[in-house]
């Protein structure tokens, strides 16, 4: 679960390394946010060898969609799925996916039929 001023990884190819969780969207009052939900972040570390051609810079505001989890998210049929980090994936204005691949798996029961694209970029479903 994602709250507020939660240090996230990046898992795409958009430039940035970390960010941090400024807003959970989806309601008034909504603290927590999981896999597929989208959160407002601010960008604090970009990656070194694209600091120059980068998409994003240091300390913009975009939107990210939440990709994995280190809490267990439990399955209709008994199973569970979990990670080792907590990871997102940058969206620009209009909801489309800023970088052009994911590395890592992605969980598929998640996202709703707007984020297709970000499935089929991703190398790994889970």
């Amino acid at each position: 679960m994602i709250q507020q001023q939660t240090v996230l990884n990046v898992s795409d190819n958009s430039g940035a390394k970390l960010v941090k969780c400024i807003k959970v969207l989806g309601g008034l009052k909504r603290k927590v946010a999981n896999a597929g939900d989208v959160i407002v972040v601010s960008v604090l570390k970009l990656r070194n060898k694209s600091k120059k051609n980068s998409k994003v810079k240091k300390g913009e505001v975009l939107k990210a969609l939440i990709i994995r989890t280190k809490s267990k998210k439990y399955r209709p049929d008994g199973s569970y799925v979990w990670f080792g980090n907590n990871s997102v994936s940058l969206l620009n204005k209009q909801n489309k996916h800023l970088g052009s691949r994911i590395l890592g798996p992605v969980t598929v029961n998640s996202f709703s039929e707007k984020f297709l694209k970000i499935i089929s970029t991703s190398q790994k479903i889970v």
